[in-house]
């Protein structure tokens, strides 16, 4: 029984860019530099889908199950229908999860901006008025 064999593409990754950290290049400087969180996540996203992938297979043998009056090719072409639309449908909840993360990722980060742009108004306002309130009594006895 065939089925998906590796974990769904990302859609829209970027390549990492690349660090200006001030000092000379690594001695294996031709090697793009790895980051460990993100080859652990990758491993952690291929263990979950492969886990996926065993769990469609079991769920599709136990539905076929239920015909056994089905001959061995008829058998083994719904145990793949079965895993298929199943490996589909698992993949479609993760785009949809993905899109509903990159959506809140980009609101959070508006609102950040938002809340920067708001204190530095304030910050600067205060600047001002403190500027002007030592000014104005030097202008006034002067």
């Amino acid at each position: 029984m065939g089925g998906r064999q590796r974990p769904p593409k990302a859609r829209g990754a970027r390549p990492e860019a690349k660090r200006r950290t001030g000092r000379p290049p690594a001695p294996h400087a031709d090697r793009p530099a790895v980051d460990p969180g993100l080859e652990i996540a990758r491993l952690e996203g291929y263990l979950a889908w492969e886990a996926e992938v065993a769990a469609a297979r079991r769920d599709a043998r136990a539905f076929a199950d239920r015909f056994p009056w089905l001959a061995p090719d008829d058998r083994e072409a719904l145990e793949q229908a079965y895993t298929d639309d199943r490996l589909r449908y698992a993949e479609e909840v993760v785009d949809r999860a993905v899109g509903r993360c990159r959506a809140l990722a980009a609101r959070y980060r508006a609102e950040c901006r938002r809340i920067c742009a708001r204190w530095a108004a304030v910050c600067v306002s205060v600047a001002f008025a403190v500027a002007l309130l030592a000014v104005v009594p030097v202008a006034l006895h002067g």
